[in-house]
């Protein structure tokens, strides 16, 4: 991400106004990243397809956003932020089009993938247009309402998807998840048009497309292997395609040490802190993502919830996140990487209690048991989602913040979609021994994951990094 200092501050109304378009962009993404999870079923039912599509409906979006996500930001220092803004807008307004209107599986699976690629183009660069244009000031109090309302919107695309579901608008089903979308989209891009500043573009960046190239087939052959293996057993093709992802990502690292402007700064590679915060990042986002999208299967496969009973059921979650969320802003600064480790042994106590709840109840579990795992997991995310990332960047040099942000965003992508798609897969691959069979076994996957996620805790910074101002 660049910061041009050249560019005037706006005022207090412009400033607002900016704030709204890039909130109504986020809004979109976060909401359209978890949307799947509660209308998965009745795409599934509608479209007649069997039930392996349901790790790609999510995966196919996340792995698009995230593999382009760090290229977006790129191209819009390059060619200046507003236009790639308003270029990713609209092509994300159309991949909803296409997503709402999709007559097949396919077709689905492919808008999504156009949402992603046109995301990765928007989400970088509303961060980027706020950090050069508003007063520090005002940049400050705008981030006091930016950050909650992003963690509102993350688990607000199942509550909000099943509700529109079960209310079945002009006989549509679960389309206008999708379809509205352009709606939110027009509101934007007419704002957008009218008040989003001009950030000046900087012709001297050099795009590493090969690199980028690398990245996205790498993450292809790799959840494309480990996906369909798990579900539809391990073929040639499956080995093959695991097997090439690995070589490609690993030439993806060569091509980074010696590109000249690589999509990673080299010095970031080196950061032992730094990368441990990738590699925890990558497993506490992954197995978040995929444990909300098994837990809305569960509600409405074994518990026979409908998409607004589920809905219901995972507002704990909600409230929960942003719990926990207050808590990592209070506590951050004087616990640092404690504060991860607190992050994740609450999500080991609730997943365990959801997995005892299972065990003892099978597909009686009551709503207080949900009650009290959801609310304990939500906390969990909120705790883990803040903190994480935070002590990531605890001892890196100022010039390095903007990349390595950029990084850790794209990675929190990449783990969205792995973790949805992967952990969807072990609860559809058991699921014919039954739901109560198909939960435990992907509770106890999430399980190790997170105690696997503590040995690398105290690899990372001991301080977060400080706000400064």
């Amino acid at each position: 991400m660049t910061i041009t200092t050249e560019t005037p501050p706006l005022s207090t109304r412009a400033v607002w106004l900016t704030l709204i378009v890039v909130l109504l962009a986020d809004a979109m993404d976060l909401m359209d990243a978890t949307i799947a999870n509660v209308a998965a079923p009745s795409i599934v039912k509608e479209l007649g397809v069997g039930d392996g599509v349901i790790p790609w409906l999510g995966a196919s979006y996340a792995l698009a956003l995230g593999s382009l996500l760090v290229l977006g930001g790129r191209v819009g220092d390059k060619f200046g932020q507003r236009r790639t803004f308003l270029t990713g807008l609209i092509g994300f307004v159309v991949g909803s089009a296409l997503a709402g209107l999709a007559p097949s599986a396919g077709v689905l699976i492919a808008a999504r993938v156009v949402q992603g690629a046109f995301g990765a183009l928007l989400i970088p660069q509303g961060m980027a247009i706020m950090a050069a244009t508003f007063p520090k000031p005002m940049l400050q109090r705008a981030f006091a309402v930016f950050a909650p309302l992003l963690g509102v919107f993350a688990v607000g695309g199942p509550i909000l998807g099943g509700l529109i579901i079960d209310a079945n608008i002009l006989g549509l089903g679960w389309r206008p998840i999708f379809l509205i979308n352009i709606v939110l989209g027009g509101v934007a891009l007419l704002l957008a048009l009218r008040y989003l500043p001009a950030v000046p573009a900087r012709d001297s960046t050099r795009i590493d497309l090969i690199g980028s190239v690398l990245l996205a087939l790498a993450l292809f052959g790799l959840l494309f292997g480990l996906v369909t293996g798990s579900s539809d057993g391990w073929s040639t093709l499956t080995i093959s395609s695991v097997i090439v992802g690995v070589a490609l990502l690993a030439l993806f690292g060569w091509r980074q040490a010696r590109a000249d402007e690589p999509l990673l700064p080299r010095s970031l590679l080196t950061n032992r802190g730094f990368t441990s915060g990738l590699i925890v990042g990558l497993c506490v986002f992954a197995s978040f993502s995929g444990l909300m999208y098994v837990i809305s299967l569960f509600f409405q496969l074994g518990l026979g919830y409908t998409p607004t009973e589920t809905s219901l059921n995972l507002i704990p979650l909600t409230v929960g996140i942003m719990v926990g969320s207050g808590i990592a802003n209070a506590l951050i600064l004087g616990l640092g990487r404690r504060l991860v480790l607190i992050g994740m042994l609450t999500t080991l106590l609730g997943t365990g209690l959801l997995l005892v709840f299972v065990l003892a109840s099978g597909v009686q579990v009551t709503w207080w048991q949900n009650l009290i795992a959801t609310s304990l997991l939500g906390i969990a995310a909120g705790i883990c989602f803040n903190s994480v990332f935070n002590t990531a960047l605890g001892n890196l040099k100022p010039e390095e913040a903007g990349s390595a942000s950029g990084s850790l965003s794209a990675i929190q992508q990449i783990a969205n979609g792995i973790g949805s798609a992967l952990v969807t897969t072990i609860f559809i691959g058991t699921l014919a021994s039954g739901t109560v069979t198909a939960m435990t076994t992907t509770l106890i996957v999430i399980l190790v994951v997170a105690a696997l996620c503590l040995l690398a805790v105290p690899l990372l910074p001991r301080a977060a990094v400080a706000d400064e101002g």
